[in-house]
């Protein structure tokens, strides 16, 4: 097995909501290098992440824990680098840890954004990472060989040079490449002039700028109904497809193609305009929980391992990624770290669970916690609210929230009492998020 074992390369993008690829249907955003990927593999319809922002998100991609075990509970502003920066994840264990230890070469380029951004860590030997987790587009900070840098041009073009550079020097080798795009979060500025043209006559009636949520913050203010601000927004996102499809070219003209498990992704979703909100899960005081939110485009390809051209509807999150990843490449899962998920493999073969298909779905935002079946979505935030309960049969956009609702009490305390008693099982308690603020 060893020897047949693939390469991996995770491509993460940074507020990507799940409406904002042509494969998921939406006919006005040009993604087709995100398409390629569907065709030739499989597309998760319902695959959500453990956190709605993204440094905690990212943080349970690698790791298969969740915030309330790998400590990290919002978007790390002040301890990145300097004097404060802090390496949150000591003593986790990574898949790329596991992966190291087996023979793969780990490498990233772009967003880190998980603390202590100047020190390698998790079996990483190739290390081009982004000072903080996002800002400018043009002359980014970044850091190189262990030095704050200002990276000239466009950051996006960046990121991918220094990934198709990494895929040069270890193609002979088994590797696992993080690119972890910064796109599309804001500013909704600087990014290539003629995209940003193209979008000039689009109707944008994918995302309908909808009456302000009353729970919304500044960023709405700014943003709703500002045409400039989705002609950004879209053009971050075919800025990113195009390097996207740079790095799937690179893939095949060194003959890597067949080798190699590509996923794409993004940390949370975002909406723009939808709900009357800009943002994500922090777009709202209190947070939000919204499918906009918690959902995000996941893609994989693997040919002749991976059906090509298919769609899966099954429930998937984000803290299944680790074992899945190392089930399906045959290695060792960690026992010793009360992982919350499972492998979903099969699923990625197109195969069958078996009758164990993943029927919940538990999300953390600090004080907020969510539990989701195919059905129905229950929302507590605590201590003492408010809470959601949506019927996501009959009203899939969450219009209604019935959580008030008397004839809904009997399933409000059974989905909380499911809720209670998943993070009781899981929860670290001193890294418990209840004890954060919004």
């Amino acid at each position: 097995m060893a020897d047949e074992r693939p390469n991996v390369v995770f491509v993460l993008t940074d507020d990507q909501g799940p409406w904002a690829a042509g494969c998921y249907g939406n006919p006005e955003i040009r993604t087709p290098n995100i398409d390629r990927i569907a065709a030739t593999g499989t597309m998760f319809r319902n695959h959500f992440v453990a956190t709605p922002v993204c440094s905690p998100s990212r943080a349970t991609y690698l790791t298969g824990r969740i915030p309330s075990q790998h400590s990290i509970h919002e978007w790390i502003n002040e301890q990145n680098v300097g004097p404060e920066a802090k390496e949150y994840l000591a003593g986790e264990v990574a898949y790329t840890d596991v992966m190291a230890a087996h023979g793969y070469t780990c490498g990233i380029s772009g967003k880190w954004h998980m603390g202590m951004s100047l020190k390698p860590q998790h079996s990483f030997t190739h290390w081009y990472v982004h000072q903080r987790g996002g800002g400018p587009y043009n002359d980014a900070p970044m850091i190189r060989d262990g030095q704050l840098i200002n990276e000239p041009g466009y950051i996006t073009d960046a990121i991918t040079d220094e990934a198709l550079t990494y895929l040069d020097a270890h193609k002979d080798e088994r590797f696992c490449l993080h690119v972890c795009y910064t796109a599309p979060h804001s500013p909704w500025t600087g990014h290539p002039q003629d995209i940003v043209d193209s979008y000039d006559d689009c109707a944008f009636e994918s995302c309908p700028q909808e009456p302000k949520h009353p729970w919304a913050i500044s960023l709405t203010d700014r943003c709703l109904g500002n045409r400039e601000m989705l002609k950004g927004y879209f053009a971050a996102v075919t800025a990113m497809d195009a390097n996207l499809g740079r790095i799937i070219d690179k893939l095949e003209a060194l003959g890597l193609r067949e080798n190699t498990l590509l996923v794409f992704a993004s940390d949370n979703g975002f909406s723009c305009g939808h709900h009357g909100l800009w943002g994500k899960g922090n777009a709202t005081r209190p947070r939000n929980m919204y499918e906009n939110s918690i959902k995000v485009p996941f893609v994989i390809s693997h040919p002749g391992h991976i059906p090509a051209g298919r769609v899966e509807e099954g429930m998937v999150s984000a803290y299944d990624f680790l074992p899945t990843l190392l089930d399906y490449l045959g290695l060792p899962i960690p026992a010793e770290q009360n992982l919350p998920g499972r492998s979903v493999a099969p699923l990625w073969r197109g195969e069958s669970m078996g009758g164990n298909e993943i029927i919940v779905v538990y999300d953390e935002y600090g004080p907020v916690r969510m539990i989701r079946t195919k059905a129905w979505k229950y929302v507590h935030r605590y201590p003492d609210g408010p809470h959601d309960l949506f019927d996501l049969v009959n009203d899939p956009d969450e219009r209604r929230n019935l959580a008030d609702d008397p004839a809904q009490a009997a399933r409000i305390a059974e989905l909380g009492g499911e809720l209670e008693a998943w993070f009781a099982r899981y929860v670290v308690p001193e890294r418990d998020g209840l004890r954060e603020t919004y």
